[in-house]
């Protein structure tokens, strides 16, 4: 293999000092694993594998800040579901999932990202119902290439389904034993797959939390998620008020929606330097309120990136997301106007700022801003080869390529994805994973090297026999039982307003 990549002949999309996307027709020299040079004319030395990037853009790999990565054995279930509908069959199914099947659903998630330009994701894993799933998901993220920060969930778990029950501690004792285990041992997959921590049980006392987060900053983690949501289901809380009132809110956290966000919300993310990760797919459909970034009244766009949230209900393209919050947001903007009987003089957002949230604004919510979601010279070689001559990109990618990519594009548009400084995708089709590569974490998959074709046969299967254990379970009954544990108003919930 050669130790050297030269991407040669290309149209590079670089961000100056003021976060501007420029082209710029140049070459990009890999060394390692890292971006050495950014250039006209490099000239290949010795052992340097040349690509030919004529009619090609150069973008940076997609930063994915919110995503349920293990959840792909559900997909197709909750198209037609709202927040309530999808919490049993969704999230409280990771308890129906062996750690061989978290292992096949985490892969097929990594893959699927990778293969839809995501470089890097923050992968909120509340798939974590016995002490080998959390070992058995990381392994599938090591094995994929792809860069992730694995946020670590003490999650709900099912003690029950008839009648529905859920597990009342979290942090039972297996559950920091192998929080520490995973500790002393990240980062794995050299460097790739960092260790993160999510957390959703904020209703504990302050100093529960604060022992809880206490722990988990003296292990070195850098970057603590939590699902805030701010309608009447949850009660309309701020859970950033709550962690600042506590004392705890600093610039480790992510929130994942925010949506609705307060004044005060806006105030002390920018204080904190705090994030938050917009979801707008399942934001816009499951009834969770208008989304943070490009939110109409409220501006916290600044500490705002974009996630995909669950791959079980919609693709995981960024460039879907971007486009569909762009252009939500736009409409909400217009109507104003309409109602009015006015015209506006100008359009609400650009498409540079929406690129700008799933790249640089992503990196700065995973905590690395400058090593990924750029191209420059010494970030992470993690970077996307477009085709500018596809029937999606031609003429769009020559007028405004970042239009091209926001409005125009599909993964298929996409032929290259090098992450880390290995092609991860060539001519339009994932490459072979190596499932060695995480076996010394789990070693439950016999197969040293997984095809594409290996792991979709093997979802299928498992798919099926999911089904099987679903079709047993009577889910309205285990929603009802949620609603009850959540301690939601049932007189809330209604036809019409």
């Amino acid at each position: 293999m050669s130790s050297s990549i030269l991407l040669q002949g290309g149209t590079v999309l670089v961000h100056d000092e003021n976060e501007h996307v420029n082209a710029i027709k140049a070459d990009i020299l890999i060394e390692g694993n890292k971006i050495s040079k950014i250039e006209a004319g490099i000239e290949p030395g010795s052992n340097v594998q040349v690509i030919d990037c004529t009619d090609k853009i150069l973008s940076p790999g997609f930063v994915d800040t919110h995503h349920h990565v293990w959840q792909t054995l559900l997909k197709g279930r909750h198209g037609n579901h709202l927040l309530l509908d999808y919490f049993a069959p969704g999230n409280s199914s990771n308890s129906l999932h062996s750690p061989e099947d978290l292992f096949w659903g985490q892969l097929a998630g990594c893959l699927e990202c990778i293969e839809a330009g995501t470089t890097t994701v923050v992968d909120h894993a509340h798939l974590n119902s016995a002490p080998d799933s959390s070992k058995a998901a990381i392994a599938a993220t090591i094995s994929s290439g792809i860069r992730s920060i694995f946020c670590y969930c003490p999650s709900g778990r099912v003690e029950s389904w008839e009648p529905f029950t859920l597990a009342q501690n979290p942090m039972v004792p297996w559950v920091l034993e192998v929080l520490d285990e995973l500790a002393a041992r990240s980062p794995f997959g050299n460097g790739r797959v960092s260790l993160g921590f999510a957390f959703d049980d904020l209703y504990l006392p302050k100093d529960v939390l604060a022992g809880i987060y206490g722990h988990v900053r003296s292990l070195g983690i850098t970057v603590n998620t939590v699902h805030y949501v701010r309608s009447a289901m949850m009660r309309s809380l701020s859970l950033v008020e709550r962690l600042d009132s506590y004392d705890l809110l600093d610039s480790s956290f992510l929130f994942s929606h925010a949506t609705n966000p307060t004044p005060a919300d806006a105030t002390l993310l920018a204080k904190s330097n705090s994030h938050v990760s917009t979801t707008p797919s399942t934001e816009l459909q499951m009834g969770q309120g208008a989304c943070a970034a490009f939110h109409p009244t409220v501006d916290v766009t600044a500490q705002c990136s974009v996630g995909v949230d669950c791959q079980s209900n919609q693709s995981a393209s960024i460039p879907s997301e971007l486009r569909l919050l762009l252009q939500s947001s736009r409409a909400t903007y217009n109507q104003k106007f309409t109602d009015e009987g006015k015209i506006p003089k100008k359009l609400n957002h650009t498409v540079e700022e929406a690129f700008n949230l799933g790249t640089v604004n992503g990196a700065r919510a995973a905590k690395m801003e400058g090593k990924i979601g750029t191209l420059k010279v010494g970030a992470f070689a993690d970077i996307l080869l477009w085709d500018t001559l596809s029937p999606g990109m031609v003429c769009a990618a020559q007028h405004d390529p970042v239009s091209a990519i926001i409005l125009h594009s599909s993964p298929q548009d996409i032929e290259m994805v090098i992450v880390d400084g290995v092609v991860r995708k060539n001519a339009g089709r994932l490459k072979s994973v190596d499932v060695k590569a995480g076996r010394d974490l789990w070693s439950g998959v016999e197969k040293d090297v997984l095809e594409w074709r290996d792991v979709s046969r093997e979802l299928v299967k498992r798919r099926e026999v999911l089904q099987k254990k679903i079709e047993k379970i009577d889910m309205e009954a285990a929603t009802r039982a949620l609603i009850a544990a959540f301690h939601i108003d049932e007189n809330l919930i209604v036809d019409s307003v």
